[in-house]
């Protein structure tokens, strides 16, 4: 997945402003951010504070350690049925 250009903290700002009463097409016009990309964030991160941003995106990062051993040894049932011509 393709890394956001902007933090949690960032994004969290954005929709405060627009939150605060400046007009929408404004906010995301000064960020350089598509309408869908403006309302897609915000529906990920309206209602929370940035502290709580950094507890969003924790279980993200474990559910990424946990699955890069899994791939691993999936890979490895894979390359071993090959070997012994069982598909």
């Amino acid at each position: 997945m393709r890394k956001s250009r902007f933090t949690e903290a960032q994004i969290i700002r954005m929709i405060k402003e627009q939150e605060a009463g400046l007009p929408t097409a404004e906010v995301y016009r000064r960020r350089g951010l598509s309408t869908a990309t403006f309302y897609k964030l915000r529906a990920k991160y309206g209602g929370i504070e940035v502290s709580e941003g950094s507890r969003l995106k924790a279980p993200e990062d474990e559910n990424a350690k946990l699955k890069r051993p899994l791939a691993g040894t999936m890979l490895y049932n894979v390359v071993l049925k090959d070997l012994l011509g069982k598909n």
